[in-house]
């Protein structure tokens, strides 16, 4: 019998096979489907592309970075990127030049305005995190914060914690 959800107003849920939800592996990967969609929503109510917080977060631990380091750094095509900046850049929460060591590359600095709106991002996700993980008591997001970065070490090292001294 299906459920019914809110969410979905009066449509039926539809509940997927047994075995995918007792796949760990699926639930991860449809969570993270689901905390994305809900971040979509939420950073473009507020103005801003679903990138934005990644390049100005990593701009504002960073004096400079490069744009092929920042397009590696959150996994995004290059030429994607260069349309993110271009964006931020036009609302002066960036600035590019050339990088003085290496003409063929640019830099990529921060600005004051950007830093602004970095803290009104992190206020963003940090209300998005709360709402998504509510049904959690701290201790268990705390375990399961420390469960991804084990599995993030291993496949995805960016994801490695910037205090941790093995990184």
């Amino acid at each position: 019998m299906a459920a019914t959800s809110t969410d979905t107003g009066d449509r039926p849920l539809h509940p997927v096979a047994r075995e995918l939800a007792a796949s760990t592996g699926f639930l991860l990967a449809r969570l993270g489907v689901a905390f994305r969609g809900t971040a979509v929503v939420a950073v473009d109510d507020a103005g801003f592309e679903i990138h934005d917080y990644p390049v100005l977060a990593i701009l504002g631990e960073a004096d400079r970075e490069t744009q092929a380091t920042i397009a590696d750094a959150i996994g995004l095509d290059p030429s994607r990127l260069v349309a993110l900046l271009d964006s931020l850049e036009r609302r002066d929460l960036v600035v590019r030049a050339r990088d003085p060591h290496d003409r063929r590359r640019h830099v990529v600095r921060i600005t004051a305005a950007g830093r602004v709106e970095l803290g009104r991002l992190r206020a963003l996700a940090g209300r998005i995190e709360e709402a998504f993980f509510e049904p959690l008591a701290d201790g268990e997001r705390a375990a399961l914060h420390e469960l991804l970065v084990r599995l993030a070490e291993r496949h995805d090292p960016r994801c490695c914690p910037l205090d941790d001294p093995d990184c």
